[in-house]
């Protein structure tokens, strides 16, 4: 059936709100226009629009620089959740196209595309990956070449990220990753999650991608924690 057909039987819905949607897209145009998009000029290291008093998080991390395009906050924290949370699979496109969008243009030069492993036990309870589903969708937009299970955490997997401090999430031994085959070292390594919080996962995964040889490694997640 074809899809606008389809809309007139089956009226889309809005994964934030519940409201209409219009053309099967998945955010009504509130929502869209309620996204708490990152302001130009944020900081190239971390991706935050302030530092305030400490100086940029990011720079004893060990990733060489970061970009986001919302704050974590509001309708795009709403997004994430319904992804993660609720199955909104059709929102990882949107995502995607607004991360592209976001880039400098010579940020991905020479990048394969490496998206952040899963937790173990919650990738097979959800059924899917959403870190990894929007890095296919930004090496597909970008044409650069997609790494799609190339580290994969150990030691510490039971463990959530989500809710502990930043010295938690940070200590050592908390979250280990690992490269699982030996690769020719990029010049440059797209890191890609859909939320930047402390930068500890990040940091894991960028000390592993190091340790295989990677030159540079840029984190690119579409919403950043303020």
């Amino acid at each position: 059936m074809p899809s606008r057909l389809l809309s007139f039987v089956v009226p889309a819905t809005c994964w934030v709100c519940g409201g209409p949607a219009p053309d099967a897209a998945p955010l009504c145009a509130g929502c869209r226009r309620a996204l708490p998009w990152l302001p130009a000029g944020c900081c190239p290291r971390c991706a935050l629009p302030a530092h305030g008093r400490g100086g940029c998080p990011a720079e004893r991390l060990a990733f060489d620089a970061a970009v986001s395009v919302v704050a974590y906050e509001g309708a795009a924290s709403s997004v994430v959740r319904a992804v993660k949370d609720r199955g909104g699979l059709a929102l990882v496109p949107m995502m995607g196209a607004q991360l592209v969008a976001a880039l400098p243009a010579d940020l991905l030069r020479g990048a394969r595309v490496v998206p952040v492993p899963p937790h173990p036990l919650r990738g097979r309870l959800r059924g899917f990956d959403a870190a990894g589903l929007l890095a296919a969708e930004l090496a597909t937009r970008t044409g650069r070449p997609l790494d799609a299970d190339l580290l994969r955490r150990r030691g510490g997997w039971w463990r959530r990220q989500r809710g502990a401090t930043r010295a938690e999430r940070l200590a050592t031994g908390r979250l280990v990753v690992e490269v699982r085959r030996p690769i020719p070292p990029p010049a440059v390594a797209a890191l890609v999650d859909d939320v930047h919080t402390t930068g500890a996962t990040l940091h894991a995964c960028a000390l592993a991608l190091r340790a295989a040889g990677c030159e540079r490694v840029v984190a690119v997640t579409w919403a950043r924690a303020l």
